[in-house]
């Protein structure tokens, strides 16, 4: 039975290797490609010792895409120095980070979107991703209307969904399938569209 919880410090930074180790594999070789051997080569500890702690490449695999999809959704949690800032500023940081994000990872985002169309459990740890996302936006859109700066039309869940997913797939445009985009740019219009969308005005503060 793999050890997913080492007690001593050693296991613990040994199965973190393993799990940096897989993600530079995966990278550079693809799902399919990749071989354990190479994984525990990379990690440097022996083949056998890969199994102590995963016990075959698809749980390690599915714990390093698990870790990229919380990386992914926590990445625009902004701090701020003093008063937040308007709005529409918050929205553009929040696009401007996760932009940021998903080009940090596109290496690993790519083998996942590939192996997400077989495996249900990639395919459910993107669906967290989303689902958590959308959570966050709804809340945003609801506070928004109840200040009588957003449209009040706009049904906050639907709009979650489709905003949420409209800036997950430029990403994936972007960084996965090599779409020409200047980033600063994919910002501004991500923005406008985000805001354009709920009916938030320029100067709602």
């Amino acid at each position: 039975m793999p050890d997913t919880e080492p007690r001593s410090a050693k296991g613990r930074r040994t199965r973190a290797r393993l799990l940096e180790a897989g993600k530079t594999v995966f990278e550079r070789d693809g799902f399919l490609q990749a071989r354990i051997t190479d994984i525990a080569t990379e990690a440097g500890v022996s083949h056998g010792s890969f199994y102590h702690y995963f016990d075959s490449k698809e749980s390690l695999f599915r714990e390093i895409a698990d870790e990229v999809e919380v990386r992914l959704v926590s990445m625009d949690d902004i701090a701020y120095d003093g008063d937040p800032p308007e709005p529409i500023e918050r929205i553009r940081a929040a696009n401007r980070s996760y932009l940021r994000a998903y080009k940090k990872e596109a290496k690993i985002m790519r083998v996942i979107e590939e192996v997400s169309r077989y495996d249900a459990e990639v395919r459910a740890a993107r669906k967290r991703r989303d689902d958590y996302l959308a959570a966050r936006l709804e809340s945003s859109i609801q506070r928004l209307q109840k200040k009588g700066i957003a449209d009040k039309r706009v049904d906050r869940r639907y709009a979650a969904t489709a905003l949420g997913g409209m800036v997950a797939r430029f990403a994936e445009a972007m960084f996965i399938h090599s779409e020409d985009f200047d980033q600063e740019r994919a910002v501004d219009q991500l923005t406008l569209l985000w805001a354009n969308a709920i009916g938030l005005r320029d100067d709602a503060s």
